[in-house]
């Protein structure tokens, strides 16, 4: 058995969970916030036989896009402007997704 941890943008999460559901993948759901843009992320924990890692992967890679959005730094409190003060481009989305050993799992 695998714990699969899985960190995707909120704006893929239901095409996500949807799929979880249609090839009956069991998951945990957690609303969760970034550090970097702190934007609102969705967590998965699925629990998943060895086996059917692969294909949970398969279906995160598919439907986890990344894409580019403009981000306003943080203005300056000297009241100055300068170049961090204009939007940027940066790279979100994706998703970053941890597979990690399990020694036991239980349900009651």
């Amino acid at each position: 058995m695998k714990l699969i941890i899985a960190i995707v943008q909120n704006k893929d999460a239901s095409k996500l969970q949807a799929a979880f559901v249609k090839n009956n993948i069991p998951e945990t759901k957690l609303s969760t916030t970034g550090g970097f843009l702190r934007a609102g992320n969705t967590t998965y924990m699925i629990g998943i036989k060895d086996e059917r890692v692969k294909e949970v992967l398969d279906i995160i890679k598919n439907i986890s896009r990344t894409r580019e959005q403009y981000m306003t730094p943080p203005v300056n409190l000297d009241g100055g402007i300068s170049d961090a003060s204009y939007p940027v481009k940066v790279q979100v989305g994706g998703a970053t997704v941890m597979v990690l050993p399990m020694d036991n799992f239980y349900q009651f």
